[in-house]
């Protein structure tokens, strides 16, 4: 019996199945910004995405599945948390990786068979952003940043069902002024001494020395371990608009062909019927429910108990009924 699962672009269920000649089966989920220890509700995806692998790995062999999981070791809130605590970005990023591992198997969740980190890839995502400049996909900005143009890529939207009219209002102004359209969203950041501390790398030429922007990782990252097309790419719904949108268009735009076959997205988790605060005191990672008596088994029980794509409202209740 084939494996069917709903596909958030297509807005149905379809087979899931390989398209490469191999037949190994090819399947990326975000992982985490490793700046802070991950909250339950980012748990909810990574428990739904082990699931998601052994029903894989089931279907297809254990052999003709390869998983790969990021970790996005360099943004605005690693380097935030850096400078925040006084140490180098590595040792902060390795701390709060080390503690993700530690939860992930306490959880039983598979380790992917690549776990790439986005300061580990520099050199591709350049690359990505020069193939990107030379098409006409982006733009060099007055203050050595690029930028990817929307207008360039006429399927922009597809994924989110975002309107050109909703996207203005969507989107931040932040840098509107070096930007042709405000929708246009950044594939390198400029360095900023004020914002960056020692954080920085040579640029694509033409570019400033700067670091790359969230979105240009995962597309690197994927080509590097999974090739131009993948056969399943996963997240929680929060990533749909504009990370996941902006995938497709700069991953489409630079290697010329369709970057993900199936898209598959999990809906937040509420705690007590409202969404998560620690200044609400509904916060929790797996240590603080850890140190409240409850075990990791019964959280990912409790994490599983609704359907993946539709909100799920946690309670320590629910978590004694686990």
């Amino acid at each position: 019996m084939a494996l069917k699962l709903f596909d958030s672009l297509k807005r149905e269920i379809r087979e899931l199945s390989p398209s490469q000649p191999d037949g190994v089966f090819r399947f990326y989920n975000c992982g985490p910004t490793v700046y802070a220890p991950a909250h339950i509700g980012n748990f909810r995806t990574f428990v739904i995405n082990d699931v998601l692998r052994r029903l894989l790995e089931l279907e297809f062999g254990a052999d003709k599945v390869k998983h790969v999981r990021n970790l996005t070791d360099v943004d605005d809130r690693t380097i935030g948390q850096s400078k925040k605590e006084g140490h180098p970005l590595g040792e902060i990023t390795k701390k709060w990786t080390d503690l993700f591992h530690q939860d992930c198997d306490a959880l039983n969740c598979l380790r992917p068979h690549v776990e790439p980190t986005a300061t580990g890839h520099i050199p591709e995502q350049v690359d990505m952003i020069e193939v990107l400049m030379k098409k006409g996909n982006a733009y060099r900005a007055p203050d050595g940043s690029v930028y990817f143009k929307i207008a360039s890529f006429p399927d922009y939207g597809a994924l989110s069902r975002i309107k050109e009219r909703e996207l203005k209002v969507t989107n931040s102004a932040f840098d509107a002024d070096h930007k042709d359209d405000v929708g246009d969203f950044a594939l390198w950041k400029a360095y900023k001494p004020e914002d960056d501390g020692d954080v920085q790398w040579p640029g694509p030429q033409g570019a400033s020395a700067g670091r790359p922007g969230w979105h240009i990782e995962c597309s690197a990252m994927i080509k590097k371990h999974l090739g131009e097309t993948i056969d399943l790419h996963t997240g929680g719904v929060d990533l749909l608009f504009p990370h996941h949108e902006n995938e497709i268009a700069q991953s489409q735009c630079c290697n010329g062909t369709t970057f993900a076959r199936h898209w598959y997205h999990s809906e937040h988790l509420l705690v007590d019927g409202t969404t998560m605060s620690k200044s609400k005191g509904n916060y929790y990672t797996l240590g603080d429910l850890v140190a409240k008596g409850y075990s990791p088994v019964a959280l990912r029980y409790a994490l599983l108990m609704g359907h993946p794509r539709k909100q799920l409202n946690f309670t320590l209740d629910s978590l004694h009924a686990a």
